[in-house]
């Protein structure tokens, strides 16, 4: 199973470039899931189709599904089922108490990227009928903190245990009966559950530095070239590498005969956009993918049929391997 990430900063174009990728790879035969985590929802504008939580046929596309995940959705019920997991193991006095905590832990930041993340990490492990999963990725602040998630919490989750065993460990010594502490540190449902998520961050972790490709859609102005070197750094720093750049939203040069005011002003525009394209080529070393016009009407269609012939991302060997086709 390989993954397609397509990130960058809100509103550069990583639905269009996403969905359009994944037609591509519909169109080469392969069963095709494009998952939309961003809030905008986006995909069910792109193919004039509503989509859900769950994956549904595009109609009138063999081989390809969509799906959107509903962050508030999926905050509310990472709480209930957090709440459900901490009633079973503490006493009903302090149930309420621990709901109220819970409640408040969810209204702050990084509570969004943790609930994100579960349902991340379960389209991944569900994901066996498909043979490309692309996600279409939220703004880039937030993707990269989910998907900094494993690294940190595994090492995290480590000590967890190690306190909670040494805390067992305790306990056995100062209990009359050895044997009935001993069932209590085997069957131990936080230890049990601190093991769980730890699997999780693991397979999260493993998936994505081995299995994943990261594109990164950016436009051709100052602000989205920034946002893409920090994106870069940071990607790095999870050692998850960059297999290429795509340049969107680049304005189209006007005919040689046009004249006026609106003309000039698309020529220094165009000026302005190519200086700042031979900036991506030359400082960068990821390799630019694919150089997108701006088109007049939305991306949709026949248009989508268009955006995907301009993504040069060879099916195969590119998803395979991570590397851009030559």
């Amino acid at each position: 199973m390989t993954f397609v990430f397509f990130g960058g900063k809100g509103g550069v174009g990583k639905t269009t470039v996403s969905s359009a990728y994944g037609l591509k790879c519909a169109r080469a035969g392969l069963r095709t899931l494009v998952v939309s985590t961003d809030p905008a929802h986006s995909t069910s504008d792109v193919f004039d189709q509503q989509f859900g939580d769950e994956p549904s046929p595009v109609d009138g596309h063999e081989n390809l599904w969509a799906m959107e995940i509903d962050p508030d959705e999926e905050v509310d019920r990472h709480m209930q089922e957090i709440k459900r997991a901490m009633g079973d193991q503490v006493s009903p006095a302090i149930v309420n108490q621990i709901d109220r905590q819970i409640e408040l832990a969810h209204r702050t930041p990084g509570a969004y990227e943790s609930a994100l993340f579960d349902r991340f990490v379960d389209v991944m492990r569900n994901a066996e009928e498909f043979d490309r999963v692309v996600f279409d990725t939220s703004p880039t602040g937030g993707t990269l903190r989910l998907l900094g998630l494993p690294g940190f919490l595994e090492n995290w989750i480590d000590r967890l245990l190690d306190k909670r065993a040494k805390s067992i460990e305790l306990f056995e010594k100062a209990a009359i009966g050895e044997r009935e502490a001993r069932r209590r540190a085997e069957d131990d449902p936080i230890i049990e559950r601190l093991q769980e998520r730890k699997e999780t961050f693991e397979f999260a972790g493993d998936v994505l530095r081995n299995e994943a490709a990261f594109y990164l859609v950016l436009n051709p102005d100052e602000l989205s070239i920034r946002e893409t070197r920090r994106a870069i750094a940071e990607l790095t720093e999870h050692d998850l590498g960059v297999a290429g750049l795509v340049v969107n939203k680049v304005t189209p040069k006007p005919d040689d005969d046009e004249t006026g005011r609106g003309a000039q002003y698309l020529r220094d525009r165009c000026r302005t956009e190519r200086e700042r394209i031979e900036e991506i080529e030359t400082a960068f070393e990821e390799p630019v993918v694919a150089t997108i016009e701006e088109r007049v009407e939305e991306v949709k269609g026949s248009l989508l049929e268009d955006v995907a012939a301009e993504l040069d991302v060879t099916v195969e060997s590119a998803v395979a391997t991570g590397e851009p086709s030559q």
